[in-house]
């Protein structure tokens, strides 16, 4: 028999404490005793429990039930799903009212019978189970009211978006963890998205997480959660992002940004396939397809020693490459057309239209930015056009971010060096730091840099 729930024994009398643990010790997963009540409240804030076995008298010869009542109120204080079954030597109709008014689940009676007792505590373990699973979902939906799943339309034509979506299709049935390398701006996100979507999970959360984001300070907490008072600004339990997706596909993106520090903890939460909440001793098991992405050099950065190789051998089961929308230009076309059909529309502008010197323009560009850029010059000319049809003038390139063919082109050498800083920003997703570390400049330096060139 699969034995669950943590029982919570508290008695002044051993020989009590002695039988019920004896007789309950078969059905329950751990059974806890205690003879002091003056310990509860430091016991309880240390461990978790899912049942309290609570005597009504703990003084020689007090009969009136007062410190079972006060002990009680002191538990609901803290912890106000728990079920608490009180215990008496006596039966008191009165007595037992003031404690279930007072929240108590149940009122047994000493010497119990062992029936009635194992009903009792069964009863109070399947209210427990409940309450819990009304509180996690609750909590789910608080941390998922901002990651609603909403596949995204995948829109490509090239050869190699073809080959690259047919593996996406055999490896989404499996639970094999998946790396996603590519640009920004190339689309990982929508890659994850169609892993999620053809998944066996699909009918679960999909949740992103952007690791890039993410502070030392943060990591635990959003990840892994936290208890009430496990840090300053902790007023309530959180449910972190490896709970909130349990069951479904957990997508890390920007993995390569991660600390050596933060990169162990996560290794160690997958290794483990559980994870531990801030402030807390209990393990929480996980079950998630894990997905994660970068536009970094992973092999480059472990032998620079930032990046560990182990963790690496976990989460790269499969490695699914992007190419940049430069190498698949066969794709602009249809997803111009997309952006051009869906923000004519936002912006009530039915109709707008692109000739075909606008259109060679656009393919012939290098797109540093990838999908991303697009979509945002797309919009940009929607909004601003005056007129029915797109021509060549209405897309306006920055110059700043073109690729190394600008350098092609006659230069000085701040102009040089203003694309060199505007493609490490746009590389880095503008992380000031690691784009100062690609430079090998400071932060000062690189900021100073930034101001001058007004980038």
């Amino acid at each position: 028999m699969n034995k669950e729930g943590r029982v919570l024994i508290i008695d002044d009398n051993q020989s009590v404490l002695d039988s019920l643990k004896l007789f309950l010790k078969y059905k329950f997963k751990e059974i806890v005793t205690l003879s002091n009540p003056n310990q509860i409240t430091s016991l309880i804030s240390r461990q978790e429990f899912d049942i309290i076995l609570l005597d009504m008298n703990f003084s020689a010869g007090v009969n009136s039930g007062n410190e079972g009542l006060y002990w009680l109120s002191e538990i609901k204080k803290r912890l106000k799903d728990i079920p608490v079954i009180m215990i008496t030597a006596y039966g008191d109709s009165e007595l037992a009212v003031k404690a279930i008014k007072l929240g108590a689940f149940d009122f047994i009676e000493k010497p119990w019978n062992n029936e009635k007792l194992l009903a009792t505590i069964h009863a109070a373990h399947e209210l427990r189970k409940s309450n819990l699973k009304i509180k996690k979902l609750e909590k789910q939906k608080t941390a998922l009211n901002q990651n609603t799943f909403n596949e995204a339309q995948l829109i490509y034509k090239s050869a190699e978006m073809d080959k690259i979506i047919k593996t996406v299709a055999k490896v989404a049935k499996t639970d094999a963890n998946i790396m996603i390398l590519g640009e920004n701006g190339s689309g990982k996100e929508l890659i994850a998205q169609k892993i999620h979507a053809l998944s066996n999970r699909k009918n679960e959360v999909f949740l992103t997480v952007d690791m890039a984001s993410l502070s030392e300070n943060l990591f635990e907490s959003e990840l892994f959660g936290h208890t009430k008072g496990s840090f300053t600004d902790a007023k309530e339990d959180r449910i972190g992002k490896f709970e909130a997706a349990n069951g479904g596909t957990l997508f890390l993106d920007e993995i390569g940004n991660l600390s050596y520090m933060m990169q162990a903890k996560l290794l160690t939460a997958l290794q483990k396939r559980e994870i531990t909440r801030m402030g807390s001793n209990t393990p929480i098991p996980i079950d998630i397809r894990l997905v994660t992405a970068t536009n970094k050099d992973i092999n480059t950065l472990i032998s620079e020693s930032l990046f560990r190789e182990d963790l690496l051998y976990r989460i790269n089961t499969v490695k699914i490459t992007l190419p940049p929308l430069r190498e698949r230009t066969d794709d602009i076309a249809p997803l111009l057309n997309h952006y051009l059909y869906t923000f004519s529309n936002k912006y009530n502008k039915p109709g707008i239209k692109i000739n075909n010197k606008a259109m060679e323009k656009i393919i012939s560009y290098k797109w540093p930015g990838n999908i991303r850029e697009l979509k945002h010059t797309v919009e940009k000319a929607v909004i601003l056009t005056e007129t029915n049809t797109l021509t060549a003038d209405d897309f306006l390139f920055d110059k700043t971010s073109q690729t190394d063919s600008e350098f092609n082109k006659p230069l000085s050498l701040e102009e040089a060096e203003k694309i060199i800083i505007k493609n490490a920003l746009d590389r880095n997703n503008w992380n000031i730091s690691e784009a100062a570390k690609e430079l090998k400049v400071g932060r000062q330096t690189l900021y100073r840099k930034i101001e001058k060139y007004d980038i």
